[in-house]
């Protein structure tokens, strides 16, 4: 029944390709492995030097180490989700499918690119929550425009962006542990004014 409602879904966004050629290249754009990661990427370097004073730049470092950690993290519970369970992509496993982006062969469940894009997000918004909300919304319009380009299903986008908040909630445990460490790098960064 949900799958049901999944596909149903999937086929309303994606009849919606063919009708604006002008949104049809920009969901193409957005879709795409280099705009919306490389942005959120750049944003995680960005955040490495924003700080008035040690003290705030040492808690966006740290923020941005939360950032990577539970987006390395994701993508390792997305690639163990992957190895146990296959689900194809809706351009092989529907028909009239349009398609407006190369043919990945990796699962579709849950959506490493969402995972990813909602992990940063979560991480940055743990620190800036204005930035948080930004990154948020591009991890939304990212996840659609792979729905709307063919290439996932809304579950796939929702599953990669629930391992993302999961994961995001444990990477904090995990940080407060490993405080002294994530100081000591920082700190020895800053020896070679790299921080």
């Amino acid at each position: 029944m949900l799958a049901d409602a999944d596909k149903a879904l999937f086929l309303w966004i994606n009849a919606l390709v063919g009708h604006a050629p002008v949104i049809d290249a920009m969901m193409s754009r957005l879709a795409s492995d280099y705009l919306v990661p490389v942005g959120m990427g750049l944003t995680l370097v960005a955040l490495w030097f924003v700080g008035s004073d040690d003290r705030e730049r040492m808690r966006y470092q740290i923020g941005m180490f939360t950032a990577l950690t539970a987006m390395a993290l994701s993508s390792l519970v997305v690639f163990i989700c992957n190895a146990l369970f296959f689900r194809p992509r809706p351009f092989d496993g529907l028909d009239d499918v349009s398609l407006l982006f190369y043919m990945p062969t990796d699962s579709s469940f849950p959506s490493n690119s969402a995972a990813v894009a909602f992990a940063i997000a979560a991480g940055v918004w743990c620190i800036n929550r204005r930035l948080g909300v930004v990154l948020f919304v591009a991890a939304a319009v990212y996840g659609f425009s792979r729905i709307y380009v063919g290439v996932h299903y809304p579950a796939d986008i929702l599953g990669g962006a629930v391992i993302a908040v999961i994961v995001t909630a444990l990477t904090l445990r995990l940080r407060d542990l490993l405080m002294p460490l994530l100081v000591a790098v920082i700190k020895a960064a800053r020896l070679f004014a790299i921080a």
